[in-house]
């Protein structure tokens, strides 16, 4: 039987702790448990009242990985949900808005993803997201020079950018918006997409062909739709080693000649935390969030 922990009161099954997840680093389950639990202060406030969908990969990145969106059998009754549409109907989903959540949904070895609106307003989007994925020989290099061509256009409209490593081999851009849809924030985004690829022929891509993308960034506007999802910042990714999807600084973007740089593993992640706090906090302030351009 899986030793039960009290985090808050509730009890919660941590099971397989000393099971190696990451064989390339010996990284352990109950390392990556003790990772979410740490770092619980500055992951919560971007899970709170999003319907997350889990990637899981409970045998390790090398093993069988399968999202679950619906509430996964056997959840804890004290485990918020909420019922999200879609376009095969009503369903169910988990909102991870407490430690204890977090700590039995982390227990399931998995990715956080999450929507860019939240549950209690699901037909109007809080965040915009933009993908910059690098098609080799492009790097996370490529990345943050595409990165600050969208922030200094975003800027332009009075949309503050922020930015994070994807966690993989890209980065994510992220900005805090109000009063639009999904669909005009898609439109939005897929418009300065295609700016940016007139702007930066050689470098940028905003379509998803792969036969355009060797080379190339490929700017991902479609993240944005309202069915789709994007990893949560602070997520472990299922990768070869334990990436975290990792806020940074526009200093860091600047200054990146180099992709190994731009990979904060899990054991990292605490320090920078405590040195820089929260890089995303101002995506949480509604006050802080704009209007699309008319």
């Amino acid at each position: 039987m899986a030793p039960i922990t009290e985090v808050e009161g509730r009890r919660v099954a941590l099971s397989n702790l000393e099971k190696v997840l990451y064989p390339a680093s010996g990284f352990t389950k109950g390392e990556l448990l003790h990772y979410y639990a740490t770092a619980a202060g500055v992951l919560l406030p971007h899970l709170r009242d999003r319907a997350v969908s889990f990637l899981r990969y409970p045998d390790g990145p090398d093993g069988q990985l399968f999202f679950t969106k619906n509430v996964p059998p056997g959840t804890p009754d004290w485990v918020t949900t909420a019922e999200v549409s879609r376009s095969e109907g009503p369903a169910r989903m988990v909102l991870v808005q407490d430690l204890p959540s977090l700590m039995w949904a982390a227990n399931l070895v998995t990715e956080f993803h999450t929507h860019q609106w939240t549950a209690d307003d699901p037909g109007e989007a809080d965040r915009l997201v933009f993908d910059l994925d690098p098609g080799p020989p492009a790097t996370v290099v490529q990345c943050c020079e595409v990165a600050q061509w969208l922030r200094e256009r975003l800027a332009a409209d009075g949309i503050e950018a922020y930015a994070k490593t994807s966690g993989a081999k890209g980065l994510h851009l992220l900005a805090g918006v109000r009063g639009a849809s999904s669909e005009r924030v898609s439109e939005y985004a897929k418009a300065l997409a295609v700016e940016a690829e007139r702007a930066l022929p050689r470098l940028v891509v905003h379509r998803m062909t792969r036969s355009l993308r060797p080379g190339k960034v490929f700017v991902d506007w479609s993240q944005n739709a309202a069915r789709k999802t994007t990893a949560a910042p602070y997520t472990v990714r299922a990768r070869e080693v334990p990436a975290v999807s990792t806020p940074v600084t526009w200093d860091e973007v600047a200054g990146c000649r180099r992709a190994d740089e731009f990979v904060f593993r899990a054991a990292d992640v605490g320090a920078r935390v405590e040195e820089d706090g929260d890089l995303l906090a101002p995506l949480l302030d509604p006050a802080r969030a704009a209007e699309l351009p008319r």
